[in-house]
């Protein structure tokens, strides 16, 4: 089904209306939020740095393999052409290491957000997730802050999410048996799996490890390709675009400005009143009741950073100073696996089956999970990485030859694209203050980022390495390791924590502001721990959660 169109009224007085909610991105938190609160009567706005719901979208394929780039990496000169696949277009700057580093990170922006190009893997958190302690290294400590709300405050939120999301899979028996009765009650059913994919669990399960079907917001149409990383042409993926944002727009009257960058939060006292945004290349300036941030945990926290609080004061930094700061991004490495015997059907690599999670807690230390990563791109692009991961090393000298071996290293590539089952393990990330998203003085199209990774994260990917080396013994595999790779921050959460003390904090338990009484933020930003997998589905349940709080109150 098509989108609805945008927001078609341009007229002063209809955009300047003042709206009930004003929800700024339409990812995860941003839709599923604005869904709710437009359901419960609510005069929603939607503003979308990204295209039109109704632009003609490139689905189906990678815009790095469109117009002749021949899987170039692309950066901000191909800003068109990312915004057309639903990708982000903004320039982030990372000056962690001896030279500063341009990049445009591999997430979404448009309607879904980052959703719309995700693997569709929706997994809870642990329980134990929302009670860490501090963790230290050698005197240098990451404050990783217990939750605000437990785990069976957030439990029916994530039935519930489920629910919307239409999840296939099978529950994780070892969640099951810590969490006990909270576990979850039913997912759908999931396809037959694979042959690839059965003998794949049962290797592992002949390794003690306890492998299960994983959860998937997918419908599985005919012919389903998974779509992971690019726009799905079917009815087919279940993003926040899909499930929330259309219903949102179709049924419940709420409105969409796609185009619309928003470069500040207005306030008087401590109140929220609106926002100033560019759009159609002009300043605007929209009024709200309630003003929802869900613009990703990298854009977020800039925009506060670039507003004035009720004194006039440059920045919403908040009594605790913390806004963009304790980043955190999750430690990533990939494992190629060649299948054993995928019997007499045809292998097919992209379906995301296989998840395990018995490396998730490892004494006082957290690891994270095991979980199918679905295809590589294709061999093109993987060239094209190799090339800009090259120009940016020591030795980027060599990087003007590296087109001479084109030839042999294509066959490779194609080879471990489509031939291999690739895995991923994903490694719990530690908040330390000083690793950031801050503001460039480039302008609002830019982001300058400051990450480094810890000896005790690398210790504990490095354990992870090695609990891998020793289960896929006996088998032909390969490391792709990304752990220590800044440009991988599709997982960033963390910029703008939660929690009850606001000299320690960003946000209250209900995921409003400390200093104002009407601004909320409900993406990832809000994670005062990064947990050991997926987080979409906390961000869907917990924006059900606030919504709910949003919806009870007399705006």
């Amino acid at each position: 089904m098509p989108m609805p169109s945008t927001i078609e009224d341009t007229r002063p007085e209809f955009l300047m209306q003042e709206w009930d909610v004003i929800v700024v991105g339409t990812g995860m938190g941003g839709a599923t939020i604005g869904h709710r609160l437009a359901r419960a009567g609510k005069k929603v706005l939607f503003c979308e740095v990204g295209e039109a719901a109704d632009a003609a979208l490139l689905r189906g394929a990678y815009p790095e393999l469109s117009d002749g780039r021949g899987g170039a990496v692309l950066d901000a000169s191909n800003a068109a052409g990312l915004l057309q696949a639903g990708r982000y277009a903004d320039t982030v700057v990372d000056d962690s290491g001896k030279r500063p580093r341009s990049f445009v990170p591999f997430i979404g922006s448009g309607p879904g957000g980052s959703s719309a190009l995700y693997g569709m893997a929706l997994e809870r958190f642990m329980r134990s997730d929302f009670q860490p302690g501090l963790r230290a290294e050698r005197g240098e400590a990451a404050v990783v802050e217990r939750w605000p709300i437990g785990y069976d405050e957030l439990a029916p939120y994530y039935a519930e999410a489920e629910a919307l999301y239409r999840i296939r899979g099978e529950a994780d028996p070892v969640a099951t048996a810590q969490l006990g009765a909270a576990a979850p009650p039913h997912l759908l059913p999931p396809p037959p799996i694979s042959a690839a994919g059965a003998e794949l669990a049962a290797f592992l399960s002949a390794q003690g490890l306890h492998p299960y079907r994983l959860p998937v917001a997918c419908e599985f149409e005919a012919g389903c390709q998974s779509c992971q990383g690019y726009l799905c042409p079917k009815p087919c993926k279940n993003d926040a675009g899909r499930i929330c944002l259309q219903p949102a727009l179709r049924e419940h009257g709420a409105e969409l400005i796609a185009g619309c960058r928003v470069l500040a939060v207005r306030t008087v006292g401590r109140r929220a009143t609106g926002l100033l945004c560019q759009w159609s290349g002009q300043e605007l300036e929209l009024r709200a009741r309630v003003v929802v941030l869900a613009a990703g945990a990298l854009q977020s926290p800039l925009i506060l950073l670039r507003s004035r609080d009720g004194r006039g004061q440059e920045g919403l930094h908040g009594d605790s100073g913390l806004v963009g700061r304790h980043l955190m991004r999750h430690l990533i490495d990939l494992y190629l696996v060649r299948p054993g015997a995928p019997g007499s059907e045809a292998f097919d690599n992209r379906r995301k089956e296989i998840g395990c999670s018995d490396f998730y807690g490892e004494g006082e230390q957290k690891l994270g999970t095991l979980q199918s990563f679905g295809r590589l791109p294709p061999s093109a692009m993987l060239f094209g990485s190799l090339q800009d991961d090259v120009r940016a090393s020591p030795w980027a000298w060599a990087a003007p030859a590296l087109p001479l071996a084109r030839p042999v290293l294509t066959p490779i590539l194609r080879d471990l694209s489509e031939n291999w089952l690739t895995l991923a393990t994903i490694a719990e990330d530690l908040p330390y203050a000083d690793n950031a998203v801050l503001p460039h003085s480039a302008g609002p199209d830019h982001a300058r980022l400051h990450y480094m990774l810890r000896p005790e994260g690398l210790q504990r990917a490095e354990r992870f390495r090695q609990h891998m080396d020793r289960v896929f013994r006996g088998r032909s595999w390969r490391r792709l390791a990304q752990a220590d790779n800044n440009q991988r921050i599709a997982h960033v959460c963390g910029t703008c924590r939660f929690g009850d003390d606001p000299r320690t904090s960003v946000l209250d338990r209900d995921n409003r502001f400390h200093q104002l009484d009407n601004l909320f933020i409900v993406d990832s930003s809000f994670f005062p721990s990064s947990g050991g997998t997926n987080p979409s589905l906390t961000i869907a349940a917990n924006a059900l959660r606030v919504g709910d709080l949003i919806a009870a109150q007399a705006l």
